[in-house]
């Protein structure tokens, strides 16, 4: 029998039949590793991308063991956004047409919780939610998880960069000991992997793969003058024109002075070495994981432990002196499904390190000349930060963001970035282009009440 067909699993002909007529013709490869070991009740975290048939791959478990006669809340899926939770949601409605009478709710923010409250009262088997919204129910007691036998974390990376994490901790203490959880996510950051052993019991790892998938990483080595370095790094940047940057300099003193050399050529950049308060350092790496600065030029001491995703360029502005240190760096790069760059500038000093690279890594440098190079620019970041005068100690939380922005705000869950929310402080993504306008609509307004905002200068 083919692995790849619905008909190998272990569904009754009615759910086989509604699979088909939706037009799956066969698993996809996220389908056919998880569905297996779903059915049987494993906990799993499966690494995949937005396309790849994540939702069927949770859905059909879900609906599989779901008992219609039965009316209480069996299932729970988080969502980031409004806007996934609302595709979630259809999509399961699809799935669920071969049984009777399963009531799937969805409960976002930017929605009042009236209408919400009373669909509650009505009963559901599933919720499809965002994580903000599911806790303002849990703590009005309009949520009972009681009965939860399934929990899904779909796209759980991006919930972990809106700074969602500390609402899905509270949000599982509401549900069973004794439950099925799954976890979805593109990559799987360190902040997930450590907290995984908490709420995840023997999990199955899958990951799988793009069609042209290659993790390979790129690595271009260039011959430079000592004392053109700086301006190397500039030309580097109009060449590949990356989007997201990570420079790696040997001391904070050429941290320092490479970044006020990128500043004062219009290139947004920020630094980040080992003697920076803490509150600095954290906004230089909200406003980098944002994407609204365009290079990080960092010292290896100060980059140890950071959890950066979608880097364009590794750039190794000077050689590692070590060359584990070196793999680390560029390791940095080529992460997830995408092909990763990594370049580094080599005086004619640097040629014994390189020595020592090429024998740890048993493979010789690729040279490449600086005449390829072309000024074709580097572009602005595509996104902005927002600083919002409040946080913890204020009652704010990620979710009350969210459904400013995309509630008043009139955004869409794409044009908000990452949401990092400190004690007394909150910083947060937006699409450049719709930020100053969107900041004049909120007019400093969250949930009813007055914050300062303003926008990060660069």
């Amino acid at each position: 029998m083919n692995t790849s067909s619905f008909s190998a699993l272990p569904l009754s002909p009615a759910f086989l039949d509604t699979i088909a007529s939706l037009g799956y013709a066969s698993m996809t490869p996220i389908q056919a590793a998880c569905l297996p070991a779903v059915l049987d009740g494993r906990d799993l975290i499966a690494q995949a991308k937005t396309g790849s048939g994540k939702t069927a791959a949770f859905g059909i478990g879900v609906l599989n063991k779901l008992n219609p006669r039965f009316f209480a809340i069996q299932a729970l899926v988080l969502c980031p956004t409004r806007e996934l939770a609302d595709q979630v949601a259809k999509e399961l409605r699809r799935l669920a047409r071969f049984a009777d009478n399963v009531k799937i709710l969805t409960l976002c923010g930017g929605v009042a919780m009236g209408p919400q409250i009373g669909s509650l009262e009505h009963g559901a088997h599933i919720i499809v939610g965002t994580p903000g919204r599911l806790r303002d129910h849990l703590g009005r007691r309009t949520l009972d998880l009681s009965h939860v036998e399934t929990l899904v974390l779909d796209e759980a990376d991006r919930m972990v960069d809106m700074g969602f994490f500390e609402d899905i901790e509270n949000i599982m203490r509401a549900l069973p000991r004794k439950r099925q959880t799954l976890l979805f996510s593109a990559t799987y950051p360190d902040t997930i992997r450590q907290h995984a052993g908490t709420f995840l019991r023997n999990p199955l790892e899958i990951k799988i793969e793009a069609r042209h998938g290659n993790e390979k990483i790129e690595q271009r080595f260039y011959m430079i003058e000592a004392e053109a370095r700086n301006q190397a790094v500039i030309d580097v940047l109009n060449h590949f024109t990356p989007e997201s940057t990570l420079a790696f300099c040997n001391t904070k003193i050429h941290c320092r002075e490479l970044t006020e050399a990128l500043q004062a050529r219009g290139i947004s950049a920020l630094a980040l070495y080992g003697d920076l308060e803490q509150r600095d350092r954290d906004e230089i790496l909200v406003r980098f994981a944002n994407r609204s600065a365009s290079v990080l030029v960092a010292t290896d001491v100060a980059a140890r432990g950071l959890d950066i995703h979608s880097l364009d360029l590794v750039l190794n502005v000077d050689v590692a002196r070590d060359q584990e240190v070196h793999v680390h760096r560029i390791g940095r790069s080529g992460r997830g499904d995408e092909k990763g760059l990594a370049v580094t500038l080599c005086a004619d000093a640097d040629k014994k390190w390189v020595k020592l690279i090429e024998a740890y890594q048993e493979s010789p440098a690729h040279w490449y000349e600086r005449s390829e190079w072309r000024s074709n620019g580097l572009p602005k970041p595509p996104m902005v930060t927002l600083i919002i005068h409040g946080g913890r100690k204020d009652k704010l939380r990620p979710g009350d963001i969210v459904g400013a922005f995309t509630n008043d705000g009139g955004l869409n869950g794409d044009q908000v970035g990452k949401i990092n929310v400190f004690d007394h402080v909150s910083f947060v993504g937006l699409e450049r282009s719709v930020a100053n306008k969107t900041l004049l609509r909120l007019d400093g307004r969250i949930k009813g009440r007055q914050f300062k905002m303003r926008l990060i200068e660069e």
